[in-house]
């Protein structure tokens, strides 16, 4: 796919998801930048990609903190000259909370962890993507920010909301530079994330495949195949596009 000797930044890649993803990306040939807020689970993971072959780096910071992001994206920039590939892998559901007890703070939290830190990210890494052969940005929104999100989620909709319109925007900003700006939409991905219900209520954490239309739960290499698609220039003339990858649980069954 084209992928050798790119410089890809993958925020919230010490577990799950992002892991999966920098694996692949790795393997494809690119110099992958983790990111994560547990050191110790970075230097693992930092060290089992490196048994692979694969050239690593890892950079602790909080993708919510504008001053950290600032400071360590000019860093990985400074040191590989250029940026080719921001995956904005980072986020979550927060917790969960009605409106009418929600708190300001926890309202900003969410927020801050889907859409402030696809934000800064974004914008620390434009002058280094400006530099990249390529370049991309591919983040990640829900089907939340459809279905505006189950009991107590409505907020982490609407954060995964302002994600797909933020990633329209980017695109639009940033055609003239060469600059492609994409989103995947993964459907429910048997992942650390589902932990908690998956032990505790074990066959609820079943019964999701009954709604998707394959009869399976998502498994982050499905995600991590799509992203290395969009990264590639293979997808040289798809930009403002959000993929699901969900199996076909957004038509709902």
């Amino acid at each position: 796919m084209k992928l050798k000797g790119k410089i890809a930044v993958v925020t919230g890649a010490t577990g799950g998801i992002g892991f999966e993803v920098a694996q692949h990306l790795g393997r494809e040939g690119c110099t992958v930048v983790l990111n994560g807020i547990d050191d110790a689970q970075g230097a693992k993971k930092l060290h089992l990609l490196k048994e692979q072959g694969i050239t690593a780096a890892y950079y602790g910071f909080d993708v919510t903190n504008e001053e950290e992001v600032n400071e360590n994206i000019k860093a990985i920039g400074n040191k590989y000259g250029k940026i080719d590939i921001v995956v904005n892998n980072a986020g979550g559901l927060g917790g969960r909370s009605r409106f009418e007890d929600m708190t300001t703070e926890f309202y900003r939290s969410v927020m801050a962890l889907n859409l402030d830190s696809t934000f800064f990210v974004s914008r620390a890494a434009i002058p280094f993507l400006k530099k990249g052969l390529h370049p991309t940005i591919i983040n990640y929104t829900s089907n939340a920010a459809w279905n505006a999100g189950g009991p107590g989620a409505g907020i982490y909709g609407t954060s995964k909301a302002g994600v797909h319109a933020i990633t329209r925007a980017l695109a639009k900003d940033l055609a003239e530079y060469g600059i492609r700006v994409n989103a995947v939409s993964p459907g429910t991905i048997d992942t650390p994330f589902h932990a908690q219900i998956k032990s505790t209520k074990p066959e609820v954490f079943a019964s999701w495949k009954n709604n998707i239309l394959l009869g399976r739960l998502g498994q982050p290499k499905d995600v991590a195949a799509v992203v290395v698609f969009l990264a590639s220039e293979d997808a040289a003339f798809i930009t403002a596009e959000t993929i699901q990858i969900g199996g076909g649980q957004a038509l709902g069954i």
